[in-house]
């Protein structure tokens, strides 16, 4: 068993599984299939390329570790149509929705290291840009962490934690950080299953088509290393200037 393993983090990313033109959604952690159209775009492979390819990158055994879960963003946005003759037809008022400060790690495993390799190529020189969902998101300088040898799920219970240093600051006080990892249910067999609908059988922007996988969620503990012990400071308003109490009679 071969894994690669993603960093995904930024500013702003978007990870929708549902959306009409007026409201853009994204779901609260990365969908596989947007995770395999970045692998895809990654290596050249159009939208309009057959379903023989797309099934290769559907097999994959997948999963999604939250480091930082992020905020929720809603982007006011202004569309327009127009007649043939070039004047205006309509204005559209749209939302789209995106997390702001996330990290995830993202882990696509496969037995076939010949499909490893192929990806892994893919990503350091890639054909088309990735980006997190949408173009204006472009990943990280360390999108990319290697190729491993343990299995998907096996390396998102021991690689160490992604978030941000002020994320992590924030969780000083415990030793460790709680958080979950959502993965092919295949791979979490004893858990409970659940429907997401984010596998692909087609990109083709005429005819985009996506069915349902089952999904599981494990719950992990990650070491954090600014732990600085359970107890907080006390304040100490004379610390600063190396004060003492002193008491004051008349």
């Amino acid at each position: 068993m071969k894994t690669i393993l993603l960093k995904l983090a930024g500013p702003l990313q978007s990870w929708g599984t549902r959306a009409n033109f007026e409201i853009r959604h994204t779901d609260y952690y990365p969908s596989k299939s947007a995770v395999l159209g970045l692998l895809l775009g990654a290596m050249g492979i159009r939208r309009e390329d057959t379903s023989e390819t797309i099934d290769v990158f559907n097999a994959l055994d997948f999963a999604i570790r939250v480091e930082q879960p992020g905020e929720l963003l809603k982007d006011y946005h202004i569309a327009r149509s127009y007649e043939s003759n070039g004047s205006l037809l309509q204005t559209y008022v749209t939302e789209r929705y995106y997390l702001e400060d996330a990290v995830f790690l993202a882990a696509l495993g496969s037995e076939n290291g010949a499909v490893i390799a192929e990806i892994e190529h893919a990503l350091k020189y890639p054909h088309f840009q990735p980006f997190m969902g949408r173009r204006s998101c472009p990943v990280p300088a360390d999108f990319f962490l290697g190729v491993f040898e343990e299995g998907v799920i096996e390396i998102l219970k021991t690689y160490p934690w992604q978030a941000a240093s002020w994320f992590k600051k924030k969780q000083r006080h415990d030793p460790k950080y709680h958080t979950f990892v959502y993965a092919d249910s295949h791979l979490l067999k004893q858990a409970v299953r659940k429907r997401r609908k984010d596998k692909v059988a087609s990109f083709s922007q005429k005819n985009r088509q996506f069915q349902y996988r089952f999904e599981s969620e494990l719950s992990v503990m990650l070491e954090n290393p600014l732990y600085q012990g359970s107890t907080k400071d006390e304040h100490d308003a004379l610390a600063a200037i190396g004060g003492e109490y002193v008491s004051i009679q008349s």
